[in-house]
């Protein structure tokens, strides 16, 4: 992408699409800074043969909590012939479980969930695991991914009997596991039925069976603790545990652990791989490792590889935190800049607080992130993010930087601009929300009031991770989707299922249950 020069800000001709009122007074109610940015997935945490398998799954899912932080549960197991133990909640791990709730879940397996919303809203009902008692007996289920057959087999399912209790894709498989072998089914065809991205952990009474998807987008590895198996959607979660990290569980592998040890299937055709490049840009921790290469060391070569192919002269480069670090770390030290960090972020901000729009225009940019003015007055300043979706936070940083004397703001962001939706887990806007979408490098420039605008490109990206590029789904920079999907398709499929039924029982031909009867 070009660099494009800017020395005005014209507010006056995006002010319709973007709500800005002044050049130096922004309206970010809506969005908010959390729909802003894409939101987290979810993280996936299990336990096999360890005595203190609850309070593991607890620190693994607090390691994983940067994944989802809208619920969180743990079901627990002693094995056959024992009730499984469950307990969920919303909100952060920490504030969903105690040393009472702890000491209640009881068991050497476990299974733990914490969860950002992908397929159906953020309620109690849809928080995970799912527990179901059945003919193959108990089980549970956690799921990171979305599904895109989800509504044909909801439909399916329920011409059939089905009873479904939440709106999440995720009670999709767990109906489909339960249904009786005697009927055909098993687990591997059951598992086949499915598309679209999933990594599993799911709990029998005697197994713990961990699932990928055939082509690999979300992470999920397997590690060993005391003689235990452990579990992980990331690896960061072993390293706070002290367990050995064994390996990453293959796309298209379904593993099994139970008292005889290990055992794979590999029931799905094989597909090309398509990892989702977002853990490496945004979403995983720094500290993980996946496809054997640490993520901060990806993100900073991100940062050099976007300072080749974007140089600029500049007195100071910063970071819009956390996310953007990394990159900002090597953008700095590929040109020899001094790196600082003059956005400090407030780590005690939840995801729900106050927005008293009419007092404070920004206050919901600026309650998270804080300039230090010192560092930027009179400075040259080249600010580095991971990512701009939809731009009104973006353009709120850059006002931020101008206000405090910055002398020039320049803008380096550490992938690709975002063109595509994505239904394959990312909640993604639509792409009439996205600013790439609507916009030209140039009016992008002008919207955000910076001197410079510099993208890192697919090739630079991919080239940072040491790996072929055919290993990576691009689709929401480059709209070319791995697995086909429907245009209509969006994260609240289920619950217009709900309205459509809610619908049909205010007619007055809507069916009547007891009309055969006399």
């Amino acid at each position: 992408m070009q660099l494009v020069r800017n020395d005005s800000l014209n507010v006056a001709r995006f002010s319709g699409s973007f709500g800005v009122t002044s050049p130096d007074k922004i309206d970010i109610v809506e969005p908010t800074e959390t729909e802003a940015y894409p939101r987290h997935e979810c993280g996936l945490f299990g336990v096999f043969g360890h005595p203190n398998a609850a309070v593991l799954t607890y620190y693994g899912l607090f390691a994983l909590q940067h994944r989802g932080q809208e619920s969180a549960g743990i079901v627990t197991s002693n094995g056959p012939g024992t009730s499984f133990l469950v307990h969920k909640d919303m909100g952060l791990v920490s504030q969903v479980f105690g040393q009472a709730e702890l000491e209640k879940l009881k068991g050497t397996r476990a299974i733990g969930h914490t969860r950002y919303s992908t397929t159906g809203t953020s309620t109690i009902k849809n928080a995970q695991p799912f527990v179901v008692d059945c003919v193959r007996g108990q089980m549970a289920i956690a799921h990171n991914g979305n599904l895109i057959n989800a509504d044909l087999l909801r439909d399916e399912l329920e011409r059939k009997g089905s009873i479904f209790q939440t709106t999440a894709d995720s009670e999709i498989i767990l109906h489909l596991l339960a249904r009786p072998a005697d009927n055909g089914a098993s687990v591997l065809s059951a598992l086949r039925r499915i598309e679209g991205a999933f990594s599993l952990i799911i709990m029998s009474e005697r197994e713990l069976i961990a699932v990928r998807d055939p082509f690999g987008w979300r992470p999920l590895s397997l590690g060993k603790l005391d003689g235990a198996y452990v579990l992980a959607s990331e690896t960061c979660a072993f390293d706070l545990i002290h367990a050995e990290f064994i390996r990453e569980i293959k796309p298209g592998e379904v593993l099994i652990i139970d008292e005889d040890g290990l055992r794979s299937e590999f029931p799905f055709q094989p597909q090309q791989p398509a990892f989702c490049m977002f853990e490496y840009v945004y979403f995983a921790r720094p500290d993980s490792i996946i496809g054997g290469v640490n993520v901060g060391k990806v993100r900073t070569e991100m940062g050099r590889e976007l300072a080749r192919k974007f140089p600029v002269e500049a007195d100071i480069v910063i970071a819009v935190p956390d996310s953007g670090n990394y990159a900002a770390l090597g953008f700095a030290q590929e040109l020899n800049i001094p790196y600082s960090h003059a956005f400090v972020r407030n780590h005690y901000i939840g995801r729900s607080f106050l927005q008293p729009s009419q007092l404070i225009r920004d206050f919901d940019v600026r309650v998270k992130l804080n300039l230090i003015k010192e560092m930027v007055a009179d400075k040259r300043v080249v600010v580095v993010d991971d990512s701009i979706v939809r731009g009104t936070t973006a353009r709120a940083r850059v006002v931020n930087l101008r206000e405090a004397g910055a002398k020039e703001v320049h803008m380096r962001v550490s992938c690709p601009p975002h063109r595509f939706a994505c239904h394959y887990g990312i909640d993604f806007p639509y792409p009439e929300k996205l600013i790439a979408n609507k916009m030209s490098m140039e009016e992008i420039c002008e919207y955000l009031g910076v001197d410079s605008l510099g993208y890192l490109d697919v090739e630079g990206m991919v080239r940072a991770t040491g790996q072929p590029v055919n290993k990576f789904c691009l689709a929401c920079f480059t709209g070319n989707y791995p697995l086909p999907v429907d245009p209509a398709l969006d994260k609240f499929i289920m619950e217009k299922r709900e309205n459509r039924s809610k619908a049909l029982a205010d007619q007055e031909t809507h069916p009547t249950l007891f009309a055969d009867l006399k």
